[in-house]
């Protein structure tokens, strides 16, 4: 508006409005809650180098900012994200105040933590009982003790492209969801997946695994939706339990389609659930697959060798 449109409109309008305080607005109750925002946010309880937004006050965002240690976590927070930083350690003094985490995403970092000779400890966690997930792949991880094992509430557990050679033996009971992918793991423990009662999706793929590493039936376990074992040194196809959904064998060195793999008996009541089957990159074919597997995987709708 133009000073000259700017005086004929006082001189229409009563005085007491054309010389009120054009900044006003901050001082009412509008304004104030704008600054108690703000205030909030640039306040003492969110460390300077991340960012607590007020409109979701709960979360806090400390990905990509070049951090070396881990910042100091209000007690109010439930989704911390830490993820493409240069952090090596967990130290206690960070998470003394992370009971409420609900969320946590340290993947893309440097976590092998020297003084506590490379391990995730059970000091690390301790006392979070309600995170539910928790993101630690691609960082330098090359043992878990049992440090996760009284996370009662965590369903999704991520440590692929790390540095492990076994799989952790001590993980929490009610995982949904496990993602082992990259490491140099060689074998599966026997009856691993039995201690799970609510396990879905395992993912495997791009480690070391061998025939020879897997018991009979480590897989054959109900309840399994998905199962990736893509990227190994297999050269059988493991047994696998009818209710499985979804299997990823490719990139292997297979032999031979065993049709028993996915049904020990075939009739009008037994077969196989299994809707996904990947199997190239071995050394079989089409004309491998036994006539009976019709009957067997006739669920399947994607069969790829």
């Amino acid at each position: 508006m133009s000073p000259v449109s700017l005086l004929l409109l006082c001189a229409l309008l009563p005085s007491c409005l054309c010389h009120q305080d054009p900044f006003a607005w901050l001082y009412g109750p509008r304004g104030q809650a704008m600054a108690a925002l703000q205030a909030d946010r640039a306040g003492g309880d969110c460390p300077a180098e991340c960012d607590c937004p007020p409109t979701f006050p709960v979360a806090m965002y400390c990905d990509d900012r070049g951090l070396t240690v881990m910042p100091f976590i209000p007690e109010r927070i439930k989704y911390l994200y830490l993820q493409h930083n240069h952090i090596s350690a967990v130290p206690d003094s960070a998470m003394v105040n992370a009971s409420n985490l609900v969320w946590l995403m340290l993947h893309h970092n440097q976590i092998r933590s020297e003084e506590i000779g490379k391990k995730i400890t059970t000091a690390d966690f301790e006392g979070m009982d309600n995170l539910t997930v928790l993101y630690l792949q691609q960082n330098s991880i090359s043992e878990i003790s049992s440090s996760l094992k009284d996370l009662a509430s965590l369903t999704l557990l991520d440590i692929s492209g790390n540095k492990l050679t076994k799989i952790p033996e001590s993980l929490p009971a009610h995982l949904h969801q496990l993602y082992l992918e990259s490491n140099s793991i060689d074998s599966v423990p026997e009856g691993f997946l039995g201690r799970f009662t609510q396990l879905q999706y395992v993912r495997m793929a791009h480690n070391q695994l061998t025939d020879k590493g897997i018991p009979p039936n480590t897989f054959n376990v109900s309840g399994l939706v998905e199962l990736d074992l893509s990227f190994n040194r297999l050269e059988r196809i493991p047994i696998v339990s009818t209710t499985l959904q979804h299997l990823y064998l490719q990139a292997n060195s297979i032999k031979e389609f065993t049709l028993g793999s996915f049904c020990s008996v075939v009739d009008i009541s037994n077969f196989s659930k299994l809707r996904t089957l990947r199997l190239d990159g071995n050394e079989i074919g089409r004309q491998d697959i036994p006539i009976e597997s019709s009957q067997c995987l006739r669920q399947a709708s994607e069969i790829n060798i």
